[in-house]
């Protein structure tokens, strides 16, 4: 197992949130690698947490990553937040992504949390998808 692949991931998983048109009519370009600094958008999509566990068997290394893409909204209710996550489910969701390392085996949706955040006033949705990854090096 090698945690080698974990960067390959997300940059794929970056590039394909970032070229689609229904995720883009919603966020525009905010895809961040972290929570924006200073002012955010009203309505945004974050890299999360990521778990990862050794997968491979005898044909060769592998890994599944568990990795949380999280949007945040400032809008009253959970409708934009919800409707920016949906877009996310359905661009991710069974992808089949090029990666400049290792082989994407599968992508899919494992859960997701809606909660509401700091005073109240700002909601996030946790989506978490399972990638399994085989990694020849």
């Amino acid at each position: 197992m090698s945690y080698g692949v974990a960067a390959a991931l997300q940059v794929a998983i970056y590039e394909r949130l970032a070229g689609n048109a229904t995720l883009g009519a919603l966020v525009g370009g905010a895809i961040h690698d972290a929570v924006p600094k200073g002012r955010a958008p009203d309505l945004y999509v974050t890299f999360g947490p990521e778990e990862v566990r050794e997968r491979g068997d005898g044909s060769g290394a592998g890994a599944e990553h568990r990795v949380t893409v999280s949007v945040i909204s400032e809008a009253a209710g959970f409708l934009a937040a919800k409707q920016a996550a949906g877009a996310v489910s359905d661009a991710l969701d069974g992808a089949a992504l090029g990666l400049s390392r290792g082989r994407l085996v599968a992508l899919s949706f494992l859960r997701a949390r809606a909660v509401r955040s700091g005073a109240g006033q700002r909601r996030r949705v946790d989506l978490t998808f399972r990638a399994r990854i085989d990694d020849s090096v």
